[in-house]
Parts: structure tokens; C-alpha cells; sequence
């Protein structure tokens, strides 16, 4: 199995999946429902990897229209019932990196849908939990409420 391949965020000056929205480059395309449209992953951790896209570019979740983000996970949510069905998993993933820290590549808002099977192991999310005190939960809880 080949290695991940590093893609270009922008062909001919415009964020890729722009160009794939105004069909200047070419996708495989699932589902184009007007403000959002789903296509396969050209490089798929799992056959039927699929991510859905806002037709209008949101380089991150701060700049998606609300309403679009609604529609994101909509489709995603009927994809996901799909791709049970389509190629036969066990379950499904859904996966959205919101900036490049946190794992983004391309800088336009996607929702990866990836399918899964009991014995893949192909998609993990590693990190360092921890068990917080209930103090500590209900701080941080205050001030993220501060600054809904």
C-alpha cells in the first residue's frame, strides 16, 4: 500500500475544493445538494472515505455560514446510513479538523466521512486524556458559557 501523498491546499491559485464546487477539477462526486455536496476522498483510509463540503469557501468553522454547517452534517448523516449499506461496515466516523492544529490540511471547511470495521484500525485519534476534578469541568464550562 502506497504512502499518504502531501496535496496541494490551492491548483491554479484556488482553494481545491473551490475548484472542485465550480467543477474547474474533478472529483467523484456523491451528493450535490445546492450548498453542500459530498465526494469520494482521493486519498481513502477506507473505500467509500467520502468528505462533505460548503460550496462557499469557509476556511474554518468560524466562518461557516450557519446554515451551511447544518446542512454539512445532514448530508454526512444520510451518507453515513449509505455507506453502511453501500460497502458493508461496521460503523462510520465522523471527522472535522478545525484549523491546521488541530489536524486541518486543506483550508476549507470538510466533514470526513469515513466507514469502519471492527478489525480496521485504520483511523485513531491518539491523545493525552485526563481525568479533570469537577471544579476544574465547571471552570472551564464558565468560561466557554462567557463567551457564547
Amino acid at each position: 500500500m502506497a504512502g499518504r501523498v502531501d496535496l496541494p491546499p490551492r491548483v491554479d491559485g484556488q482553494c481545491v475544493f473551490c475548484a472542485i464546487a465550480a467543477g474547474s477539477q474533478p472529483a467523484s462526486i456523491v451528493a450535490d445538494e445546492g450548498d453542500v455536496l459530498a465526494f469520494c476522498d482521493i486519498q481513502p483510509v477506507a473505500p467509500g472515505h467520502l468528505l462533505v463540503v460548503p460550496r462557499e469557501h469557509a476556511e474554518g468553522l468560524a466562518d461557516l455560514l450557519d446554515t451551511d454547517g447544518k446542512d454539512m452534517f445532514a448530508l454526512a448523516q444520510r451518507l453515513a446510513r449509505a455507506v453502511r449499506r453501500a460497502v458493508r461496515c461496521d460503523g462510520v466516523n465522523l471527522f472535522l479538523a478545525d484549523g491546521a492544529a488541530a489536524g486541518q490540511e486543506i483550508p476549507h471547511v470538510h466533514l470526513h466521512v469515513v466507514p469502519r470495521t471492527v478489525r480496521d484500525g485504520v483511523f485513531r485519534i491518539s491523545a493525552n486524556w485526563s481525568l479533570p476534578a469537577r471544579a476544574d469541568l465547571d471552570a472551564t464550562a464558565a468560561r466557554i458559557r462567557s463567551v457564547l
